[in-house]
């Protein structure tokens, strides 16, 4: 059997986004027991060059339910739009996604495979198929930025590990 289009993407965003909606729960709830506050966690950064624990959220919705609609499209830019949400929206905007994403069929997905979708940064163009860029550039991003928040969170002592990480898998039966 191949494996679908719907599957490696679609399939995959919504356990990564589970994922990271588990450890966005987590990490709240550590951060109201600790007394943390959630203003400051949204600010974190790794290293003083890194975007924010916030940036790293927004590209997670952006690499997954924007990845879709960009190939869509046809074209797929950088995040733009609000960039100052506190905790509660970002976890918001990961829920969001999810709900989203589940409302594609696989029909219509699948329908995307050799679409033409270019990723474009200023006048630098990159031309990709469909499928091309969900595996190579979004699914990429998607867990660079995933994983990046979920070491913030850790780094502030949220009790969280891989299998926070992971979500749900799809497992036989």
């Amino acid at each position: 059997m191949a494996i679908s289009l719907y599957d490696v993407s679609v399939g995959s965003f919504l356990q990564v986004l589970g994922g990271v909606a588990g450890f966005l729960d987590k990490g709240a709830a550590h951060c109201k027991a600790k007394g943390i506050d959630l203003k400051e966690v949204v600010e974190t950064r790794l290293y003083q060059d890194m975007l924010p624990f916030r940036f790293q959220v927004i590209a997670v919705a952006h690499h997954s339910l924007g990845a879709i609609k960009g190939v869509q499209a046809g074209l797929f830019q950088p995040p733009s739009g609000p960039m100052d949400q506190d905790y509660a929206a970002l976890q918001k905007l990961i829920g969001d996604a999810r709900t989203e994403l589940q409302k594609f069929d696989r029909k219509t997905i699948e329908a995307l495979e050799g679409k033409d979708v270019v990723f474009q940064l200023g006048e630098r163009k990159l031309p990709f198929t469909a499928e091309g860029f969900l595996m190579t550039f979004s699914m990429p991003n998607l867990h660079f930025h995933a994983t990046t928040a979920y070491d913030m969170l850790r780094m502030k002592g949220t009790p969280i590990g891989k299998r926070d990480y992971m979500g749900a898998m799809r497992m036989k039966g």
